[in-house]
């Protein structure tokens, strides 16, 4: 693995553009994974209702959820690669791509397995989430990189929160409409990208002589070496991720038993979530960074996550729990825009796609586990216990993260 292991060694390989060009680099991008993510929400919450109407049940449902995850994890770490080696934007062009065919089959599906078809497309271009975070962090500087990472994860909570209103609306039109739409914002998107998105990474550009390794090389590296600190940062995230995650997808069943929400109530506090992440990441995280550095921001993420988790679980009223819910889009805005930018800087360029594709793997294993063992906990242990067992799991990667400082320490911001 391609890791720095002296405190000197953090800068980067290969030149970094002024601020002025990354900023508009950044907003390109922002832009890009907004309508991605619009197009990929306007669909997903009708998905049930249309495989119920082709015969699913419940099972086949979670099947389809699935089947996206599943696709997405494996071809993350592709993705990452193929960015290596040709380039970040013909990776997303390809991406957006097999995403718009997704959608134009979802429109037109009338059986299963064309559902099928159009959710494993879709997840094998989804994987392009980290293409996108490794050209933020070619584009900007070891400084800027958790705040440029969290404007760009605003920027995909914003599409989250529009996503399902949007597609409610237009599937009144027909039953197509929401996944042509959803297809015409790829190709719009495609558009927007090759006239504004420009190439910085020179495939091959950084100096790096050794042989890059392969998906499976790499994604087999962490798990052989879980004390190498990328393959710490790695397990971080995807434990973290799959913690909230997991808690997340059973959150309206524990609201439901403790205080009676219900399916007209809920959307309230996941658009409370929202709201707040988008909040933080714009207009805190950057300042944070800069004053404590990436190491410390992550590990007091880690703490206010783990500490919403288990308030939440005994939140006696709405007013606490409101307060606890508040500490879940604290910490994990602290958290993983800190995590991934710290990976972007001990791997070198010339791998930085493929690891943090591998980053989303790993993070794609635990969002598939997550919300099964939560689950089964939920109906035999107890209601609270989801949450006690995933707060367990988040302070378990404090220890993970303890002397990140070596391998990733604080960069002082450039003056202006």
């Amino acid at each position: 693995m391609s890791q720095r292991s002296a405190p000197h060694s953090h800068t980067d390989e290969h030149p970094i553009d002024d601020g002025k060009s990354a900023f508009g680099k950044l907003a390109v991008l922002m832009v890009t994974a907004f309508i991605d993510m619009l197009g990929l929400l306007m669909i997903l919450p009708l998905l049930p209702f249309y495989a119920q109407t082709l015969g699913a049940g419940g099972a086949v449902v979670g099947l389809l959820v699935s089947s996206f995850s599943v696709a997405q994890l494996l071809s993350a770490p592709v993705w990452g690669r193929f960015s290596d080696k040709y380039g970040r934007r013909p990776a997303l062009m390809v991406g957006l791509g097999a995403s718009a065919v997704a959608y134009v089959v979802f429109a037109y599906a009338d059986s299963l397995w064309l559902l099928f078809l159009s959710r494993i497309v879709q997840g094998a271009g989804g994987g392009t989430v980290s293409v996108i975070q490794a050209y933020v962090a070619d584009a900007t500087r070891p400084e800027d990189r958790a705040k440029s990472l969290g404007w760009l994860s605003a920027a995909t909570n914003a599409g989250v929160a529009l996503g399902p209103v949007i597609g409610s609306w237009v599937q009144l039109w027909s039953k197509n409409t929401p996944g042509l739409v959803a297809a015409g914002l790829c190709v719009v998107n495609m558009i927007f990208a090759s006239k504004y998105l420009t190439e910085i990474r020179k495939p091959g550009g950084d100096g790096t002589k050794a042989k890059p390794k392969g998906s499976r090389e790499a994604v087999m590296r962490v798990v052989s070496h879980p004390s190498e600190p990328a393959s710490r940062l790695i397990l971080i995230y995807a434990l973290a991720i799959g913690a909230f995650q997991g808690t997340t997808a059973i959150l309206a069943l524990f609201l439901a038993d403790r205080f009676g929400v219900t399916e007209a109530t809920i959307g309230y506090f996941f658009m409370y979530i929202g709201v707040l992440s988008v909040v933080v990441r714009a207009l805190m995280l950057g300042r944070l960074v800069d004053k404590v550095g990436e190491p410390q921001l992550s590990r007091i993420g880690l703490l206010l996550l783990a500490s919403g988790l288990v308030g939440l679980s005994f939140a006696p009223n709405l007013s606490l729990l409101a307060l606890a819910v508040g500490m879940l889009p604290l910490g994990t805005a602290f958290t993983f825009p800190c995590v991934t930018a710290m990976l972007s800087r001990i791997v070198s360029s010339a791998e930085r796609g493929l690891y943090m594709g591998v980053q989303q793997t790993f993070g794609g294993v635990t969002r598939v586990a997550f919300p099964v063992i939560l689950g089964v906990a939920f109906d035999t242990f107890g209601k609270q216990s989801p949450f006690w067992i995933s707060a367990s799991v988040v302070l378990a990667t404090l220890l993970m993260g303890r002397d990140l400082e070596l391998y990733a320490p604080r960069v002082t911001p450039a003056k202006p």
